[in-house]
């Protein structure tokens, strides 16, 4: 199905006009019958002679009627736009092609109606030069009567042109369903209709209503007045739903396919229209903006000559590429028509951040590109950037976090620096915490800190400290590590207590650091040995007849119950002993036979 608007003419002959290529009645209400006036939206629907469908939104004319003509032209991709040649180019035809071309509508058709009372070759001339300065352009144009059927044929053949040069669609697009009617059907609840510019809706399929977080359900589907069970865009369709009231969803909200668009009050746009050369210059601070079926009162701060920024009365679920118009309505015209350039906008607090926001937007043009994005942001997650509408291909650094490689690169030098800083400064610890690191580099996620660090930087223990030789242990622990490896010379598992280590200046701080460093092997509070001690235990025990006892370990290892306990639990966990159910111990490897490789010194308890 294809679908487009009737716009341009005020008066009940684009009604017409609609009726006779469709055999329906578009005003749907007895006072625009009468008063043949078309107030509010009308729908019909034909079969062109190439077999393809398509559905008309009849929009309103009459200035009165604007936010409503908006409300149907702003979701559909083409226009018709009708012209009377006994009434020619009128104030309202120039105000729906301006609200065309605000939106960037690009595809459209010329009727001139009611040729059978007057010669159309003025209006039409009139009518196709001013559709040539809009981003409509050269259109064809057809003179038809509606009343008498001459040139309808011609009119199904040039519309059957128009449809096939539509591009197509996005059917693998999320949904944002712009409603434009909602109503209430005895016996099935809820209804709102609207026009599917991009995806596929289904029965039970589950949708967000936009500025709620409500989900409600697909309770079924209706397209040109047939149930069905899935529509493609593009295609009018009548949605019921499930989980929502008639009192809860009014024209101008939207459906949306859950966690795929990010509702917002605040946008960066550029604005086209208003004078020459400087389209913002002239703007009123008080608008309308007008997008999809919605219209919300915005205040405009200028930026750049043709760049604002737009606060929103309410949320909107917006994104980068869409187009709207700001319309006045005090002087009933349309002011610019926007590109959204940026719907997550840095603030502007400092000065000067007006004019640095001014020259960002101006290299912006309003496509959602993953590189451009990236740049900016410097971090961003996956979900938050897809929100937005950019496509992305880029893989993580971390978790759902993308990263601009340059940025990434930039703070990987940085943490060099901070780790050098915080070694410096707290000289006794092993590292820099990572939550230290990630308030000094301001990182939204402490994952990132983990997946920063490379060489000569390594992890562990949740701290960053520099690998190997890249940074020697501080002066004073050093000097620690010296009189502690003297003490411990000739009786290697005697670890000095906490008395003697006083009585030396060396407080319990300092082996502590050393340990962490991997220079002692810590094995409880106050008891520190070297790293190489759980490997002469192991051959000393070895000596020993198997299984032994704490007595006899603690006797050959000549040192203390302070230090054989803990360092004969360390050997259990190690696996280079087995404790037996009586207390006693062996070695897990027979002496003589090849031993486990032990870990690295300092891993133990």
């Amino acid at each position: 199905m294809h679908v487009v608007a009737t716009a341009g003419h005020v008066d009940h002959g684009k009604s017409t006009l609609v009726r006779a290529l469709t055999g329906m009645e578009p005003d749907r209400w007895a006072e625009e019958r009468r008063r043949g006036m078309t107030i509010d939206l009308g729908f019909a629907w034909t079969t062109l002679p190439s077999g393809e469908q398509l559905a008309f939104v009849d929009v309103p004319g009459h200035e009165r009627f604007v936010p409503n003509m908006l409300a149907g032209v702003g979701p559909v991709p083409a226009a018709l736009m009708v012209v009377a040649a006994d009434g020619g180019w009128m104030p309202q035809s120039a105000e729906h092609l301006a609200a065309l071309d605000a939106l960037g509508v690009r595809h459209g058709l010329l009727a001139v109606t009611r040729c059978d009372l007057a010669d159309p070759r003025a209006a039409t001339e009139r009518a196709l030069a001013e559709l040539a300065a809009t981003t409509l352009g050269e259109v064809e144009a057809v003179a038809v009567s509606g009343a008498t059927g001459a040139g309808l044929d011609e009119l199904r053949a040039a519309l059957d042109r128009l449809v096939a040069s539509l591009p197509e669609p996005d059917r693998a697009a999320p949904v944002r369903l712009w409603v434009d009617r909602s109503f209430t059907i005895q016996g099935s609840g809820t209804v709102v209709t609207g026009t599917l510019g991009a995806g596929t809706l289904a029965a039970g399929d589950e949708l967000e209503l936009a500025g709620t977080g409500r989900v409600v359900r697909v309770r079924g589907l209706q397209s040109l007045g047939a149930p069905v069970s899935r529509v493609d865009a593009v295609a009018r369709v009548a949605v019921n739903l499930r989980g929502v009231d008639r009192d809860q969803v009014r024209r101008g909200d939207a459906l949306l396919t859950p966690g795929r668009f990010r509702s917002t009050d605040l946008v960066d746009v550029r604005v086209v229209g208003g004078t020459t050369t400087d389209p913002v210059a002239g703007l009123p601070r008080a608008l309308m903006l007008h997008i999809g079926s919605a219209a919300v009162a915005v205040q405009v701060r200028p930026l750049g000559r043709d760049t604002a920024r737009l606060r929103l009365s309410r949320p909107l679920p917006l994104r980068i590429g869409d187009r709207a118009l700001l319309r006045d309505p005090g002087r009933h015209l349309v002011a610019g028509g926007v590109t959204v350039l940026d719907v997550v906008p840095v603030p502007l607090a400092r000065r000067g951040a007006a004019a640095a926001r001014a020259a960002e937007l101006a290299t912006m043009d309003g496509r959602a590109d993953e590189r451009g994005e990236l740049r900016r942001r410097g971090l961003v997650r996956r979900g938050d950037l897809e929100r937005m509408g950019v496509t992305v291909t880029a893989a993580p650094v971390a978790g759902d976090w993308l990263a601009d490689p340059d940025h990434w690169a930039r703070l990987r030098e940085k943490m060099v620096g901070e780790v050098q800083r915080y070694a410096r400064e707290h000289p006794l610890e092993a590292g820099a915490p990572e939550q230290w690191l990630r308030h000094a580099l301001r990182l939204p996620d402490r994952a990132l800190v983990a997946a920063l660090v490379a060489p000569p930087l390594v992890s562990r223990d949740g701290r960053v400290s520099f690998a190997g030789s890249a940074a020697a242990l501080p002066e004073e622990v050093a000097r620690a590590v010296e009189k502690v490896r003297a003490d411990l010379a000739e009786r290697p598992f005697l670890a000095p207590d906490a008395a003697r280590r006083a009585g030396r200046g060396r407080g319990p701080r300092r082996p502590g650091a050393a340990a962490r460093a991997g220079a002692l092997l810590r094995l409880a509070d106050n008891v520190v040995l070297l790293p190489d001690a759980p490997e002469q235990a192991a051959r000393l025990l070895a000596r020993l007849p198997q299984p032994f006892t704490l007595s006899q370990a603690r006797q050959a290892l000549d040192t203390t119950r302070r230090v054989a306990i803990p360092l004969l639990g360390l050997l259990d966990r190690r696996g280079i002993t087995r404790r037996l159910p009586d207390d006693r111990r062996m070695l897990a490897t027979p002496p003589g036979a090849p031993g486990p490789s032990p870990p690295a010194a300092g891993g133990g308890g």
